[in-house]
């Protein structure tokens, strides 16, 4: 099933199924999200909850238990509820059952609101508690757009333009963060895309350091934009080899340490959440 909202610029389509963004399409027709080409990557846009990333061995261990759990967690494969729904804003919401306790042995509610407004779109998380305990948890967005987003350009036309000219990036390990970093130093804080920058997975910046970035072409106007203040953690990835789309991906957690002892309690990047409260976070996405 599906929802749609209107403004009178954009028109955004919305699976319930994992609550995935899956289209974008301005007056013209042109397509901003990745179309999900099954022998490419068969996702557009999925949430990542209960965790963000890979977890060492695939499982975590909370009071002396342990629990086995997928990259990225299970969210972007379960139906969400729709509800308070008008012309601009939905809500959507995933609530822990008897499936979820099996992988994730919290009470919680997940909401996910997008909000519709001219050429922004507004996404709100929140997470509710409705335990008696400490909910551990992370979340994450993992948008795909289509890259080039006009036909008759290419992969390595687009560039992506921060707000500063010097970013630290973790090294990965089979999908794992190490102690490794690398300096990576842009010019005129813009990152033309080639494929092989992707050939060892993705771009991992920690330390809250991307607040605001933009996909933008060399040989069109047209430019994505997305803001996401206040989060600690931001991911650039493609496939290996692609040439077809790129994800921006702002994150309140993130993989596994190589070397962690897989206690969800000491994990990096982990919220909590005391009983009976919620944690909130929102990111914007402006298409022009």
């Amino acid at each position: 099933m599906q929802s749609k909202l209107i403004s009178n610029d954009l028109t955004i389509t919305l699976n319930h199924y994992g609550a995935e963004l899956c289209s974008v399409k301005n007056n013209n027709g042109i397509e901003f999200i990745w179309q999900a080409q099954k022998d490419v990557w068969a996702r557009h846009a999925p949430v990542l909850f209960p965790i963000v990333g890979k977890l060492k061995d695939n499982f975590f261990v909370y009071e002396n238990k342990r629990y086995e759990l997928p990259q990225h967690g299970f969210a972007r494969d379960m139906e969400f509820e729709a509800f308070e729904k008008t012309p601009n804003a939905i809500t959507f919401q995933l609530q822990s059952n008897n499936e979820t306790k099996l992988n994730f042995p919290f009470d919680f509610v997940f909401q996910i609101k997008y909000i519709l407004s001219g050429t922004e779109l507004i996404t709100e998380y929140r997470i509710l508690n409705t335990s008696d305990e400490i909910l551990f948890a992370s979340l994450g967005a993992h948008p795909g757009f289509n890259c080039p987003i006009l036909p008759k350009e290419e992969f390595e036309d687009y560039y992506l333009e921060f707000e500063k000219d010097n970013f630290a990036i973790t090294k990965l390990n089979n999908g794992l963060r190490t102690d490794a970093t690398s300096n990576l130093q842009l010019n005129n804080k813009k990152l033309f895309l080639k494929t092989e920058m992707f050939d060892n997975d993705a771009l991992v910046f920690e330390n809250s350091q991307i607040n605001s970035v933009s996909l933008c072409s060399s040989r069109s106007s047209h430019k994505i934009t997305l803001k996401c203040k206040n989060w600690p953690y931001f991911g650039l990835w493609t496939k290996k080899g692609n040439d077809k789309f790129v994800c921006l991906e702002p994150w309140c957690g993130i993989a596994d340490h190589e070397a962690t002892k897989n206690e969800l309690s000491k994990k990096d990047g982990i919220i909590q959440i005391d009983a009976g409260k919620d944690f909130n976070a929102q990111f914007s996405l402006i298409f022009s």
